[in-house]
């Protein structure tokens, strides 16, 4: 049985943060760990961006400050995340051997100087990582201070270099088996791209019109999965010195480049990096879509790898959390199934690109604002944790998504430039956060049968197998609702006879699907009760088999915007927000579902976890919620009945 994220936690929830002391004197670090203890950091993720330290020349091993640093961090209670340096390559390495770093579409070398300058597919570059790797694992496997490993950072390198060309080849060989299945994949019979020698394919390099829509899949399959032949290359080297450890590496939110399912099976611990915008009025319900994606990947417990105390740095103006907003979204994040509250970074840099990223540790020092507020939140994990590591949230909603699907749809050639599929999620997503309907994500292939309702907001793109399974799953009992634009493609990207999936259309009542109609920027169209925006579909339903919801106006006037058929739906336009709201919270009714408590304010949000429940209020008034009964309000270390009061940003954590 494969490491945890329990073996890391031992009953405590993790709190704490990227942690880089070569940044600074020694004598700060003694400063460090002392505030740390403060704090209630428990554990910490060292040597992120440690390579040219750990080795400032080919070969050279630099370990006596790493040493010193982690017998210093045992000696103060706190664990170590011991991650491998390899995201970031010190310059001698691409100097050295130009292979190794990546090239974008154009041709042009992306050099050292910032990092993630590496190329995936560089034999080179793997070799130097997984010597530094292996050194690490051996020389720390035996640490009492090591609780997890951490490989890499953020994994996010696109190449189309030579190397990336070789393997790309290497790895359509592996899929294809021959030139002639791989014509038929990428309908090369189409503007006379049909290969003859293996040799001719390429990366999807800059053409000098529009790319093949199936190479660039294709690519982007590939580059998923030569990243992830570099996580497991590094994981495997550290488990086998480090069995019992659970290793991660951290995701970022709805990131293209990576499948997330198929990572997510290689990890022991699933974690993820957030950064909400704290002036985003809907920053909260952002998010907590991440966090229940993030459960779904790990299927239970895991952890909240990076978060910012306060501003970053990369958007047009940065602004602070006021104040509360960190605490809140932190417990919001364990309410949702987190384990591990951690952060970039611990103490704020002076210099290089992020000294403007917050830290635990600001500039202002121990007493400016958000070092207090991360020490009351670090009172408050510690006084919840033996309450909360390990219980589970069971939720009666699924919702469906797929990088392949995500990928397919997002090329050259689409319908309309407006669409973006997270939009489309966080729009679907947001309509059961906001009816108290708490949701997984799924794969459209996984096991459905124990959820009452399924939504697929868009799935461009469907397997035989996952139609199958939906079919399966309505057939069972089981309430479906779909968006528009689903089941057009194969997995092949091949438009399927009928523009939809015949299987699909007779689930839905649809006999043809004569046009798809895409809205302007700003452009709606009237439904009766409501408007729908983004996108419009020009449907014939069958005869006396659909429950119809119609358009009013325009040139679809009287066609449906909604079907239905059965326990099956079909939106054929995306609502506005209170339209899609009340329509999925009524959907949701009728299967059986229900909010998680009644009687919500605005603004607030409630979720179970285990026998507890969370209420947050994301409001910047106090607010009383009724709560029938007698409960054991744990951080307020009090009884409340009936109703408890939520001041601004609070949150109450309730034991009956």
């Amino acid at each position: 049985m494969k490491p945890t994220l329990a073996d890391a936690t031992r009953g405590r929830i993790l709190f704490g943060g990227d942690y880089n002391p070569e940044q600074w004197p020694e004598e700060t670090w003694h400063e460090d760990v002392r505030l740390m203890r403060e704090a209630g950091v428990n554990s910490v993720t060292v040597g992120v961006f440690s390579w040219s330290r750990l080795e400032p020349e080919p070969g050279a091993r630099e370990f006596g400050w790493l040493d010193r640093l982690m017998d210093l961090l045992h000696e103060h209670g706190i664990g170590v995340v011991l991650a491998t340096p390899t995201s970031s390559p010190p310059p001698w390495l691409g100097r050295l051997h130009p292979d190794t770093l990546p090239r974008d579409a154009d041709g042009r070398t992306e050099w050292w100087g910032g990092r993630q300058h590496f190329s995936h597919s560089s034999a080179t570059y793997r070799r130097y990582a997984a010597a530094i790797t292996e050194d690490l694992a051996a020389r720390y496997a035996g640490h009492p201070a090591l609780i997890m490993w951490h490989i890499n950072n953020e994994y996010c390198t696109f190449d189309y270099g030579d190397e990336a060309a070789a393997a790309f080849r290497r790895w359509l060989r592996e899929r294809y088996g021959s030139l002639d299945a791989l014509n038929a994949a990428w309908g090369t019979a189409f503007w006379s791209q049909g290969y003859d020698t293996w040799d001719g394919i390429l990366p999807p390099r800059r053409p000098h019109y529009m790319k093949n829509p199936g190479q660039v899949l294709d690519f982007r399959r590939f580059t998923s999965d030569m990243l992830l032949e570099c996580y497991t290359a590094e994981r495997d080297i550290v488990r086998r010195h480090t069995p019992r450890l659970p290793v991660t590496t951290n995701f970022m939110p709805l990131w293209t480049g990576q499948d997330g399912w198929r990572w997510a099976r290689e990890e022991d611990v699933v974690s993820v990096d957030l950064y909400p915008d704290p002036r985003d009025p809907l920053g909260a319900q952002a998010g907590a879509l991440v966090q229940d994606l993030t459960r779904s990947q790990a299927r239970g417990p895991w952890m909240l790898m990076e978060q910012a105390a306060g501003p970053v740095n990369w958007r047009g103006a940065n602004h602070p959390k006021p104040r509360g907003l960190n605490r809140l979204w932190s417990l919001q994040a364990v309410a949702r199934g987190a384990d591990a509250v951690c952060y970039f970074q611990w103490r704020q840099s002076r210099q290089g690109a992020e000294k403007f990223h917050s830290g635990m540790l600001g500039h202002a020092g121990p007493e400016g604002r958000t070092h207090q507020e991360v020490k009351r939140l670090g009172a408050d994990l510690a006084r919840i944790a033996d309450q909360v590591c390990g219980t589970r949230i069971t939720a009666d909603v699924a919702i469906l998504h797929d990088w392949d699907s995500w990928w397919a749809g997002d090329h050259e050639g689409r319908l309309s430039t407006r669409f973006d599929l997270p939009e489309v999620l966080t729009a679907w997503h947001r309509a059961l956060w906001e009816a108290h309907l708490t949701a997984d994500f799924a794969h459209p292939e996984d096991d459905l049968s124990g959820y009452r309702l399924v939504v697929a907001p868009q799935l461009y793109l469907l397997t035989d197998s996952a139609v199958d399974n939906l079919l399966a799953y309505t057939g069972g009992g089981g309430t479906l609702v779909s968006g528009f634009l689903t089941g057009v493609v194969d997995r092949d990207d091949r438009v399927r006879p009928g523009g939809m999936d015949a299987r699909l259309r007779e689930l839905f009542g649809i006999r043809t699907l004569h046009e798809w109609w895409p809205l302007e920027a700003g452009e709606t169209v009237g439904c009766e009760g409501f408007r729908g925006t983004l996108w419009s579909e020009e449907i014939e339903p069958e005869p006396g088999a659909a429950e119809t919801v119609p358009y009013r106006g325009g040139e679809l006037d009287g066609l449906p915007a909604v079907l239905r058929r059965g326990r099956a739906w079909y939106l054929s336009t995306l609502p506005e927000p209170e339209a899609l709201r009340s329509l999925l919270a009524g959907i949701a009714a009728g299967a059986g579902v229900r909010p998680v408590l009644d009687g919500l304010p605005r603004g607030v949000e409630a979720v179970r976890r285990g026998g507890l429940l969370f209420l947050l209020n994301h409001g910047r008034e106090p607010v009383t919620v009724p709560v029938p009964g007698t409960h054991r309000d744990l951080l307020g270390d009090a009884d409340v009945t009936d109703a408890v009061t939520l001041g601004r940003y609070g949150v109450a954590v309730l034991r009956s």
